[in-house]
């Protein structure tokens, strides 16, 4: 995929030579920011709507906020929806990815209006890598294929494999809501890792159940990604809504 021209259960990431980043703890909001942009990209099984806490605190805080909404019908159509986002905004902007959306950021934060990259207990591929790349090896996750090839989330499974801090309730409401990516979507490979050329921030879930904790450290680290811990499931955006806009707070300021 040439960029400008369309452009689980416990898994294992096949992302090694990596060491130990260090954790930035997140600031309390001070004045005015000077970066205002923020635009939020979500991940595989669940849409935009699911930061509107994050969205909230933000805007309260001053910043203008902006949401994607991926298709998932490709790699490509997402990031062509980021692209449209970002053409929108007026100045620099923070990109934030959360899970898949963290491929759909390395791929789209080329836009020279990108002053930084977010992710937010995402992936972080390099240069030839996919999710499918990235969780060979690992358990398979529970994924329901459909016969035109979009993998949807067992809903007996997601409570407790993606957002087992949630309210029960809340957690199986998503589940029957969720968002199914496309097979193909997760096995295209990036054709370029924004990562190396922006700035970059990560929030590690510490308690997440798809992305494994140490695998989120291993991709930040190569990032050479800010690191900041919250204690949260896969849906860490959801549950700790304050905690993950403070990083997006602090990593904005330090723009």
């Amino acid at each position: 995929m040439k960029r400008r021209d369309v452009v689980t259960l416990p898994v294992v990431l096949a992302v090694g030579g990596c060491s130990s980043s260090a954790v930035s703890p997140a600031l309390p909001p001070q004045e005015s920011p000077q970066m205002k942009n923020i635009v939020l990209v979500h991940g595989a099984w669940a849409d935009g709507s699911g930061w509107q806490a994050v969205y909230d605190i933000l805007r309260q805080r001053g910043y203008s906020v902006s949401l994607v909404q991926n298709p998932a019908t490709s790699l490509a159509d997402d990031v062509a929806a980021v692209d449209r986002v970002l053409a929108r905004q007026s100045g620099p902007a923070l990109l934030v990815g959360h899970s898949y959306g963290g491929v759909v950021i390395t791929e789209a934060g080329d836009a020279p209006n990108v002053a930084g990259l977010m992710y937010v207990a995402a992936f972080v591929p390099d240069v030839g890598e996919s999710v499918s790349r990235l969780v060979e090896g690992g358990s398979p996750p529970p994924v329901q294929p459909s016969k035109d090839g979009f993998l949807f989330f067992d809903p007996a499974i997601f409570p407790q494999a993606f957002a087992q801090d949630l309210p029960p309730e809340q957690a199986a409401f998503m589940a029957a809501a969720q968002l199914p990516p496309s097979a193909a979507a997760f096995e295209a490979p990036i054709t370029q890792a924004s990562w190396k050329e922006r700035r970059s921030w990560y929030v590690l879930a510490t308690d997440d159940r798809i992305i494994p904790p140490p695998a989120q450290r291993q991709m930040a680290a190569r990032a050479k990604a800010s690191v900041t811990e919250v204690a949260g499931s896969h849906a860490v955006y959801i549950s700790q809504p304050k905690a993950v806009a403070d990083a997006i707070d602090a990593a904005a300021r330090s723009l």
